[in-house]
């Protein structure tokens, strides 16, 4: 082999060492935009939005969505615990400046009229109105979540959650993926 072919050869593998380097360091860098900006698999673990959602269902997170558009009440959304690394799902109840209330009946009242919902697996019993026994006004970002099973959820009722302010909204929950029985839209 000649000394020019050789080098030919040399230049040809280096060139495909960094074409292959600079295309791995694109996918890399196009994951790391899809998962930070668009969106994100995450999974159910527990029962509180039974039984729209179950322990172990696989979801897609629309984290985009929420950059031009207001989430809306029913929306079911993700957002961290006190800042945590543990994420909640939960349904939105109250919007900004609503006042809400639950009463011994297990009623919720938005500005002083029930809320007509079919979204709680069962009627609140007594012991988990928390603090939505008194009024709570929600501030200009506030949101009021709960969890669709409603006497086994952690939620705005309870201070250890509290209102849930814009900003710490990770996404909005938008398709489920897994089991593939169930896969499709999230209501």
């Amino acid at each position: 082999m000649s000394k020019n072919t050789e080098e030919k050869e040399e230049v040809n593998i280096v060139k495909e060492i960094i074409s292959m380097f600079l295309y791995v360091v694109f996918v890399i860098a196009a994951v790391w935009v899809v998962i930070t900006f668009v969106g994100q698999r995450t999974e159910v673990s527990g029962d509180s939005m039974y039984n729209t959602l179950e322990d172990g269902d696989n979801l897609w997170i629309d984290k985009l969505s929420y950059r031009f558009t207001d989430p809306e009440r029913y929306d079911i959304v993700v957002f961290p615990y006190n800042g945590s690394d543990v994420f909640y799902i939960k349904r939105i109840i109250g919007m900004p400046g609503e006042t809400i209330r639950i009463d011994e009946e297990g009623n919720i009242y938005i500005n002083g009229e029930v809320l007509e919902e079919d979204y709680g697996y069962e009627t609140i019993v007594p012991g988990m109105i928390g603090r939505a026994g008194e009024e709570i006004t929600l501030g200009d970002d506030e949101y009021f979540v709960m969890g669709d099973n409603r006497n086994d959820s952690k939620d705005s009722r309870f201070e250890e959650v509290g209102n849930i302010h814009r900003d710490e909204f990770e996404g909005k929950a938008a398709i489920r993926i897994w089991p593939l029985s169930k896969f499709g839209g999230i209501e």
